[in-house]
């Protein structure tokens, strides 16, 4: 298995801890910069086989600079049936959202998507310094547009209905899609109770074999 230098990534943690191009050089000018101060929140690992590729931190996770320190990382860690230390255990899993930084609030309060500025900036360059993962969690409809190119389908529900297909490919690392274990798909998931009868046991299992 290939592995990073942890000096290396190290570097790489630094950079990414003082980016402020959300801020300083938006992608739609001035006006539509970041309107607080950015905290970069992801987490780079030299021996992590998981990656966890979720949409952007909310509030809760600006304030405590810790990755799904919220109800949503509470049922993301009931899915994958590991307790907290395991989940932020840097050498079982990394963690690395579309947008490193909150992006703020819409109109109506809800979250803003990732922003434009990070991915393209970051992405390939973070994916390139951790060659040993072995399997890329997709959360919701911004990374699985990045990670999934044409395996992605019609919309978000019709993606991780096929999520056999996803992560029996011939894709190196391998990909499943899931939902976004927000409150909000709690509606989700009682609309479609094969997700948790027929993917959480593969996500489980396939989750103990890759951080025992």
């Amino acid at each position: 298995m290939k592995r990073s230098d942890e000096a290396t990534l190290e570097i790489l943690r630094r950079e990414i801890a003082s980016c402020r191009i959300c801020r300083d050089a938006p992608a739609k000018g001035l006006a539509y910069r970041l309107p607080h101060e950015p905290r970069p929140v992801a987490v780079i690992s030299s021996s992590a086989r998981i990656l966890i590729a979720g949409q952007a931190p909310g509030l809760r996770v600006h304030e405590s600079g810790l990755p799904f320190d919220d109800a949503s990382g509470d049922r993301l860690r009931s899915w994958l049936g590991v307790d907290r230390a395991s989940f932020y255990d840097r050498d079982r899993f990394a963690i690395v959202p579309m947008g490193f930084c909150f992006p703020g609030y819409d109109d109506k309060g809800a979250d803003l998507p990732p922003r434009r500025e990070c991915a393209p900036f970051w992405r390939q360059k973070v994916i390139a310094a951790m060659p040993q993962i072995e399997l890329v969690l997709v959360i919701g409809q911004y990374a699985q547009a990045w990670h999934m190119e044409g395996e992605r389908r019609g919309n978000m529900t019709e993606t991780v209905r096929a999520w056999r297909d996803a992560l029996l490919s011939n894709r190196s690392p391998a990909v499943l899609p899931l939902p976004h274990p927000s409150w909000r798909n709690s509606g989700w998931l009682k609309r479609n109770p094969w997700f948790e009868q027929e993917l959480l046991p593969v996500l489980q299992d396939r989750t103990k074999m890759l951080i025992s």
